[in-house]
């Protein structure tokens, strides 16, 4: 399976946070299944950070060397991404989360999060 990891998962993944639960874990550890990490999330790092946000224990720059020492792929926003936002139902207005939907249709693949609004958006979210 194809898995898009949202930023929060992301995150608790790298520090191995109890908060990632068993679920999320052993899927992102499953070696049958293909993790990535967009281009969206490194960015919203990137920016939480450098605001100083308490929730975004690592930087934008040492989030990548993490990542990629995980083995997660990169998924980069493209066009198309970008396009699909517009047609995503107005559930939520978090223009991260809403760019890591459109990615996970678009592909297609699973996004695994933990955010009760982003849930909402049905078959496209592994709900972890």
């Amino acid at each position: 399976m194809r898995l898009l990891l949202d930023t929060q998962i992301a995150l608790w993944a790298l520090t191995g946070s109890k908060r990632l639960g068993k679920a999320a874990c052993d899927l992102i550890e499953d070696p049958a299944n293909e993790v990535f990490v967009s281009t969206a999330t490194v960015w919203e790092i990137a920016i939480k950070h450098a605001l100083g946000r308490g929730d975004m224990p690592v930087s934008g720059t040492r989030a990548v060397a993490l990542f990629g020492q995980a083995g997660y792929r990169e998924l980069p926003v493209s066009w198309r991404h970008a396009a699909t936002v517009e047609g995503l139902p107005a559930i939520h207005a978090d223009p991260f989360d809403r760019i890591l939907l459109a990615q996970a249709m678009s592909e297609p693949m699973r996004l695994l999060s933990r955010d009760a609004t982003v849930v909402q958006y049905g078959a496209v979210v592994l709900a972890v």
